[in-house]
């Protein structure tokens, strides 16, 4: 088999690979700057002219995707938190006064709050690494996926599900507000939205006493320090 049709038999495997994987845009960066490393190695061992300028680039631009979801996987801590504006990561702040919800009948704790002035009831739920809101929410309230967004898989009563980060202008609940926060838009999530640690870790404290939950944010605006 010589050079090309190689390369076609290559080109066919990846293209099946390609339709297989969910349509986010840095694994679709990822995968192409992989393929494009392989491919400026194969001319580089072929002793084609710039095959060392496809594969350097391809490192460049892995680094890149590297560099976008490490600063997007620090946004879930607040310790680690970055806000970077250049790339559409606005400062995620929750400030406000106490706040006091009831346990409800069903053995939860339930937030009537308002998404970007879009009414909304959340499930508060502490084993959720990121607040999700419905589609239905996040269409009414007007939030957009995020371009170059890191891939979120999520599990729902109806499964598995690829779901995008948008980030959230307000985010208010009692004398609460949130403001820049992530937030996962996840089809298939029905009518339960629901509040995450990303929220409840940047309140000062929060606490459950006598089934009523206490959420104590700082009386001051804060980054996610």
């Amino acid at each position: 088999m010589d050079f090309s049709a190689a390369l076609a038999s290559a080109f066919d495997a990846i293209a099946q690979i390609v339709r297989a994987v969910p349509r986010f845009e840095l694994l679709m960066i990822a995968l192409a700057a992989m393929v494009g490393g392989w491919i400026g190695s194969m001319l580089v061992r072929a002793r084609v002219p710039g095959g060392r300028l496809i594969r350097t680039a391809s490192t460049v631009a892995l680094v890149g995707v590297l560099v976008t979801v490490v600063l997007q996987l620090s946004r879930m801590d607040p310790r680690l938190d970055i806000a970077v504006p250049e790339i559409g990561l606005p400062e995620q702040v929750v400030a406000g006064g106490e706040t006091r919800v009831p346990l409800s009948p069903d053995g939860h704790f339930w937030l009537e709050a308002e998404v970007n002035g879009v009414p909304a009831n959340f499930l508060v739920d502490t084993g959720a690494t990121v607040t999700a809101v419905s589609q239905g929410v996040a269409e009414a309230a007007g939030l957009e996926p995020r371009r170059g967004g890191i891939p979120v898989r999520i599990t729902t009563a109806n499964g598995p599900i690829n779901a995008s980060i948008a980030s959230a202008d307000s985010l208010s609940f009692g004398n609460v507000e949130a403001r820049g926060i992530d937030v996962v838009i996840a089809p298939n999530l029905g009518r339960t939205n629901v509040l995450g640690m990303n929220v409840l870790s940047r309140l000062s404290s929060w606490r459950v006493e006598d089934n009523t939950l206490i959420l104590v944010p700082d009386a001051e605006d804060r980054g996610g320090a």
